[in-house]
């Protein structure tokens, strides 16, 4: 009998080599195997007869090749393939499919799964269509049986692995075969209480049906995987991510921290530093982030808010606490622009209050560098602003107490924590001079090198987060939002127009420029050729600054030039010494002037919605009002025209955020790898939102202790599938 922890190459049909590429897809046991799921199912219990078919709808086709071919065009190769249903028949193209000559013969059984279209000579046809064969693959009784699995019956296909063998046909023998010498003790991990709550089937039952659904059930249900068999698996996967995240908070709130005082002194400390009256919402989160830094565990929390809400004095503020506790702070950047800003901000506001500030990165000179660094060592800076020059070995902090992480999707999880364990031996080091004698924090507990107190940790995003991500990706931070601009802001106005109306666009650009307002003309990182973009930022500026704005100040800034170059440009716009800078999207993220009133995107249906919205975000942030003009060339397909009329018609970044994980999915809407997202086996955070908050309460109430509905014994084993079955899959859901 096979267990789910069977390496996968002791089923039957698989072997060693096989079970080589299924590692690529990440299959490794049998459980692995059977919990790779059917991306959609194919009706072949009632499969369309080709006379039956309409334009415009998705349909299943078993039918007769006919006939195929190659033939070719001007532009591209074609390959026509016939299928047939006695008269009847149906066309088939693949563009540049010269793979397909030989793929097939006249006589054989062939599935197609399209869109249904009509020809310009009113025939049916299907383009692209998704095709598997059917034909005889043996003569063996075991092959007849194998067919019974194609025909008859709603059918699971699969995405296939590799080249060759490992087709969807393929998976579905090997899955049968595993299914029916799979144990039939397989554990339960769920606590009863919740899966009587919620009606869950036993994963046996589960893995079965989602396989092999039952004759009569919904195909509706299965296609949308809200059948029975599709519940119990996505909750049980997102029940145990949430565990895990729920697991790692209550670790966290175990260990030593550090307990910062907020008294009258630390609060008269906060307001000199303001620049304006704070917003409500400012006022709101500050108060969560200082009543989390005053208990006596290590604050971990997540301070998201739109562009231009605040985010960077909240943050100030909170370093003062640290700083007035005789603490060093660290806030790290993900680019030198976005960090020279910061450094910029932070002496314009902390420095005439007598705050020490540096900044580390990696284009400084080497001896500046190792002054700073010794320093960073001696305590004698407090808030110590950088890049991932943070994170070098050689860099050493006296008293960390405070952590603060702007654009944190911009790093790895690890990075993150690297930076957090990066403390020397705080009683042997030069303690921080504030002005005030330093003093240990009040109530905190005793530091030593074998437990030594862990500093505070802000995560801090200008990019507005779904709820359904916040859940999954920062699962372990407590979260604060910031949704309330300060006062004075003014909506910004964004339209979209075709490039054939450029002339009116940079006529308007230069009424604005008259007024003494400043704008930004933007361009995209083309993602297959960088050389061909910068060439088009460089050929543009050529033209607007040689042409159409020769009497102006137009500058150039993009991501090849040198940091004194870049550092130069940005700080003459600034000042206002230029009136048009021509840029690529190095100014997306904390660029900051107050004057630029105006932002044209050129070619704005290349860019992703957050994108977008991150770049419309440098406008808008005076009092004057601002306009966005999305410009577009050529034909923008209907994922780019939702995503354009998205951001004319909005300016909330939650909105917007919210429409962008929809378009993308969780796994490009910061990148999986860069963020460190599980990666779902079963569960879609955008189909299964209310799974997850479902799931984020059971594990809540589970991990609460032993009580009427959940024993001691139920616990410990939903730990220990945590341990080894789950911790396995999602690594970053660290559990102790």
């Amino acid at each position: 009998m096979l267990e789910l922890t069977t390496p996968v190459q002791y089923v039957k049909g698989v072997g060693p080599k096989l079970g080589e590429i299924l590692a690529t897809k990440g299959i490794a046991t049998v459980g692995d195997l059977l919990y790779y799921m059917p991306f959609r199912y194919e009706d072949r219990l009632n499969p369309r007869g080709i006379a039956e078919l309409r334009p415009g709808e998705m349909a299943t086709v078993i039918g007769e090749v006919r006939n195929s071919g190659l033939f070719r065009t001007r532009k591209m190769p074609i390959f026509q393939l016939t299928v047939g249903q006695g008269r009847s028949r149906l066309k088939c193209l693949w563009f540049n499919a010269t793979y397909l000559q030989d793929k097939f013969k006249a006589g054989e059984l062939i599935a197609l799964y399209g869109k249904v279209e009509e020809d310009k000579n009113g025939e049916l046809q299907i383009i692209q269509p998704q095709f598997e064969m059917l034909g005889d693959a043996g003569d063996g009784t075991e092959d007849k049986a194998a067919a019974s699995l194609e025909v008859g019956r709603i059918v699971p296909i699969y995405e296939s692995a590799g080249q060759g063998r490992v087709t969807a046909r393929w998976f579905r023998r090997v899955i049968r075969k595993a299914l029916d010498d799979l144990t039939p003790e397989i554990a339960e991990t769920i606590p009863a209480a919740v899966r009587e709550r919620l009606a869950l089937v036993s994963p046996r039952e589960a893995l079965w049906k989602v396989h092999w659904p039952e004759p009569g059930e919904s195909f509706e249900d299965l296609q949308s995987s809200r059948t029975p068999a599709h519940v119990r698996l996505i909750f049980e996967e997102l029940f145990f991510i949430e565990l895990g995240l729920e697991l790692k908070r209550r670790q966290q709130k175990a260990e030593t921290g550090i307990a910062f005082r907020t008294d009258d002194r630390v609060r008269q400390a906060i307001k000199k530093i303001l620049p304006f009256h704070p917003t409500a919402a400012q006022k709101r989160v500050l108060k969560e982030i200082a009543e989390d830094m005053q208990k006596p565990h290590p604050m971990r929390r997540l301070l998201q808010g739109d562009v231009g809400s605040g985010k960077t004095i909240v943050s100030f503020q909170a370093a003062i606490i640290a700083i007035e506790n005789g603490y060093q702070v660290a806030l790290m950047a993900p680019t030198e622009i976005l960090a020279q800003q910061h450094y910029f901000s932070a002496r314009r506001i902390l420095e005439n209050a007598g705050y020490r500030i540096v900044l580390l990165t990696g284009s400084l000179e080497s001896d500046r560098k190792r002054e700073i660094r010794r320093h960073i060592a001696q305590g004698n800076a407090q808030l110590v602003i950088g890049t991932h020059a943070l994170l070098e070995e050689k860099v050493e902090f006296a008293k960390p107490g405070l952590v603060i992480v702007d654009e944190q999707h911009r790093f790895g999880v690890l990075q993150r924590l690297k930076l957090m364990k990066k403390s020397g031996d705080s009683g042997e080091r030069t303690r921080v001079a504030t002005g005030a004698p330093a003093r240990p924090a009040q109530g905190s507990k005793q530091e030593s090198e074998q437990n030594p107190a862990e500093p505070d940790v802000l995560v801090m995003t200008a990019t507005p987060i779904p709820r359904t991500l916040a859940l999954t990706l920062y699962g372990d931070l407590d979260i604060s939002v910031l949704d309330e601009l300060p006062p004075g802001r003014t909506p910004i106005v964004t339209r979209r127009v075709t490039d054939d109306r450029s002339a009116e666009v940079w006529d308007f650009v230069r009424k604005q420029v008259a007024k003494g307002n400043q704008a930004y003309v933007v361009y995209p990182v083309i993602a297959e050729s960088e050389e061909t973009e910068l060439k088009a930022a460089i050929k543009m500026y050529r033209e607007l600054s040689g042409k159409v704005f020769a009497d102006m100040k137009v500058g150039l800034l993009h991501g090849r030039l040198d940091s004194d170059l870049k550092d130069q440009v940005m700080r003459m716009f600034q000042k206002g010494e230029l009136q048009i800078l021509v840029a690529t999207t190095v100014i997306e993220v904390g660029v900051d002037v107050s004057n630029a009133t105006v932002m044209v995107i050129e070619h704005a249906e290349r860019f992703g919605l957050a994108q977008l919205h991150q770049l419309r975000g440098r406008i808008g942030r005076g009092a004057a009002k601002s306009y966005c003009i999305l410009m577009t060339g050529g034909k923008v397909t209907e994922e780019g025209d939702r995503r354009l009329d998205a951001m004319t018609r909005t300016n909330d970044g939650f909105q917007i955020a919210e429409l962008d994980l929809e378009l993308r999915g969780p796994g490009e809407f910061f990148g999986t790898r860069q963020a460190g997202m599980p990666n779902f086996r079963v569960a879609n955070l955008i189909r299964d939102r209310q799974l997850l908050e479902l799931a984020k309460r059971e594990a809540a109430a589970v991990m609460a202790g032993p009580n009427a509905e959940v024993t001691q014994l139920e616990i410990s084993r939903a730990l220990v599938a945590l341990r080894t079955r789950w911790q396995r899959t999602y690594g970053l859901v660290e559990v102790g």
